[in-house]
């Protein structure tokens, strides 16, 4: 038996609530994870995700924020008498399902300056990924937990289209690959995408809107991952892609999703 993971920045869930269903509808995860969803609760199209197969639904959102997170399940496979509590409001959001314990982040994105003193979003940024890695460091490897989400950290000389360049760009810096890097060892996560695709390979699931073209631009930059701790990713032969078809869609978000086939 699989499970197939999904995580999406859609940038306005109500916006791209069209290609939403399409992707649903190409792809059938059985689990989806949307960052930036830019809506309350109230506001999620939730009745339409339910027609589309997807009923049980969580969702963090809070007025006056611009990004919000949202996990969304199919109700036959969600076991909702038992969802852990969220690690950090609004950027985070979880769910057990199928006995794997899902948590979907949206990490800061931590402004302009890549300078802890100079600019507090960044500081914000790495002080978040340190209480992650404290967080997951207590719990077990043996233990079946997915990591999904936009974690705003390109962790490669490969996750970006210039090393050299980006590598002084918020990002893809130095300290920010470290504290991702801390947040994956503190389980010893692995990331199925890059096991997929090995190094030199380069990959990216984010594309500026700058380009007209993004693909004739091609500067792009792995920042949406999906982790899963040993035990789980051990347990069959792994799947995964990053949709980057869907970048060229009309009107589109301009993160691509990224999905992952776990066996359980």
């Amino acid at each position: 038996m699989s499970l197939r993971i999904a995580s999406w920045n859609v940038n306005s869930v109500r916006l791209r609530l069209d290609h939403l269903l399409r992707f649903l509808t190409e792809l059938a995860p059985d689990v989806i994870c949307l960052q930036e969803i830019k809506c309350q609760a109230a506001e999620f199209p939730a009745d339409a995700l339910a027609a589309a197969g997807y009923p049980f639904i969580r969702v963090q959102g809070q007025k006056g924020w611009r990004r919000h997170c949202v996990s969304a399940a199919d109700l036959r496979r969600a076991d909702h008498r038992r969802v852990p509590r969220g690690a950090c409001p609004i950027r985070s959001v979880s769910a057990m399902v199928e006995g794997v314990e899902i948590h979907n982040f949206y990490v800061p994105a931590g402004g302009d300056v890549p300078d802890r003193e100079l600019n507090p979003k960044f500081d914000h940024k790495l002080e978040f990924l340190a209480r992650l890695r404290d967080a997951f460091a207590l719990r077990k490897q043996t233990e079946a937990i997915v990591v999904c989400g936009d974690l705003n950290v390109a962790p490669g000389e490969f996750d970006v289209w210039n090393h050299k360049i980006m590598s002084k760009v918020v990002s893809h810096t130095p300290i920010e690959i470290e504290a991702l890097e801390a947040v994956k060892s503190s389980l010893g996560f692995v990331d199925p995408i890059r096991e997929l695709s090995p190094e030199p390979m380069k990959l990216a699931s984010w594309w500026s809107y700058r380009a007209a073209d993004f693909r004739a631009s091609n500067r792009g930059l792995r920042l949406d991952h999906i982790w899963a701790t040993p035990t789980l990713a051990a347990r069959g032969p792994l799947a995964g892609a990053i949709h980057d078809h869907v970048r060229a869609w009309e009107r589109p978000s301009d993160h691509a999703p990224v999905t992952v086939d776990l066996a359980i």
